[in-house]
């Protein structure tokens, strides 16, 4: 199917011209946006995603207007409304507005757009290290932003060495985050993910498993200060550690390939998957 798309009151084509060609999420990438999990026609932890929304655009400096969230919620009846009970994802996307020119902010109404598409995920991740690194102490650190120029350069460079996701350190050297994915080392008996500290996105994926990891025994946490070191890819690579990534188009996916070696997923890594699929579909919206 094709992907349904509501601009601000409005279901338009995928192709159609919705936007204005001076919106400031078109010209300097100033906005939020949440990719949320369609699971049979609804969307799951929307209240959690709603939440980081609201968080992402703070932090940029955007207190979202008192009619965002009706808006926000309006678009996802609609788009449902036409995709039916698919599994898929949805994306919900904030701008700014109308701006000017530059980086300075207009005083236009917020512009709100939400689309949805059907799509399955894939049961593995192949990954490949990065050369670039994410910045810890960027001002848009662990904010969830349009501005993902940095994010798609990466990406196409894993693409191009046969991968589907790249890895980042930070600037001091600790494994940080994917491009669009938090990771999860499996490590001495313990399923390991970097702290917030390193500039990673707080994933509703990677807060879930760790609070239903432990929940249901599994020996997850967030990893210590100087803990995983970017190094630790390199057990990975040699059998003696194993990887996962998380994020909302991927639940929790075990990595299998990582720069061209095949790697083994591990036992809690899979353990982890398990608990993970049963228990959204059990809590749609935890």
């Amino acid at each position: 199917m094709d992907t349904v798309v509501w601009v601000d009151g409005k279901l338009v084509g995928e192709s159609e011209r919705a936007l204005s060609a001076v919106d400031h999420g078109v010209t300097v990438g100033d906005g939020a946006f949440e990719t949320c999990t369609l699971v049979g026609g609804q969307v799951f932890a929307l209240t959690r995603h709603l939440r980081r929304l609201d968080r992402s655009l703070r932090g940029l400096g955007l207190v979202p207007g008192p009619d965002v969230e009706a808006r926000t919620l309006e678009g996802i009846s609609a788009v449902l409304g036409e995709t039916g009970a698919i599994e898929g994802r949805l994306r919900i996307t904030v701008t700014s507005g109308v701006g000017p020119l530059g980086s300075g902010r207009g005083d236009a109404p917020e512009t709100v757009i939400v689309a949805a598409v059907a799509s399955a995920m894939r049961p593995e991740s192949r990954s490949v290290r990065s050369p670039w690194v994410r910045n810890e102490r960027s001002a848009v650190a662990g904010l969830k932003t349009t501005s993902y120029a940095e994010n798609v350069v990466a990406l196409a460079d894993a693409v191009a060495k046969g991968g589907d996701e790249a890895l980042l350190a930070n600037t001091v050297g600790e494994l940080c985050e994917g491009t669009g994915s938090n990771v999860v080392v499996e490590l001495g008996g313990e399923l390991l993910t970097p702290s917030l500290a390193t500039g990673c996105l707080a994933g509703i994926t990677r807060e879930l498993l760790l609070e239903w990891g432990a929940e249901e025994g599994l020996p997850v946490r967030e990893a210590l200060p100087g803990e995983l070191p970017f190094a630790v890819l390199d057990d990975v690579a040699a059998g003696r550690a194993h990887l996962a990534v998380t994020s909302s188009g991927r639940n929790v996916q075990p990595v299998t390939w990582l720069d061209g070696v095949a790697v083994t997923a591990g036992p809690l890594t899979m353990a982890a998957r398990e608990v993970f699929e049963r228990r959204m579909r059990e809590r749609i919206d935890p």
